[in-house]
């Protein structure tokens, strides 16, 4: 080929090539998404938890649908197993330590509208520490995976 021809090739091909430097090294870099904090960390801690699971706690007390299913219960040591469930459950350093659902569960014949009852009443205690719908939402979808060892047992 004479050189004539490649020039205008040539100088077409070293303008495209500095046209796309320039415009890579003007565009903003692409940043990855910062990762999602965890349910635990969004809830609040175990702090938070802690007092969502004593405001459920009081609900229960005053909930004729429930209350006596705990009038014997130990409700301190009820309480912290609570929060170690959920902090466990939501992503937290804590380690539930108690008996799986199903065990603790055996022998009580729990029925669906009581389980629900005591959802409501944890639902009550997050309304009321205004934890937000998105948290709210995660945290009742990963208890929920325990009724059927819960219920019926």
């Amino acid at each position: 080929m004479p050189t004539s021809s490649r020039s205008p090739l040539r100088a077409a091909l070293v303008a495209a090539s500095l046209l796309a430097t320039a415009c890579a090294a003007s565009a903003p870099a692409v940043r990855p998404a910062a990762p999602r904090a965890s349910l635990y960390d969004r809830l609040g801690g175990k702090e938070a938890i802690s007092a969502v699971v004593g405001e459920m706690l009081r609900r229960i007390a005053a909930d004729g649908a429930i209350n006596a299913r705990f009038a014997n219960s130990d409700l301190g040591h009820l309480k912290q197993a609570l929060v170690d469930q959920i902090c466990q459950v939501s992503g937290g350093p804590c380690q539930y330590a108690g008996k799986d659902m199903r065990a603790a569960h055996t022998g009580m014949k729990i029925a669906d509208a009581e389980f629900t009852a005591m959802v409501g009443d944890l639902k009550g205690a997050l309304d009321q520490l205004k934890v937000g719908a998105t948290e709210q939402q995660e945290l009742l979808g990963a208890l929920a995976g325990m009724q059927g060892d819960v219920v019926g047992q």
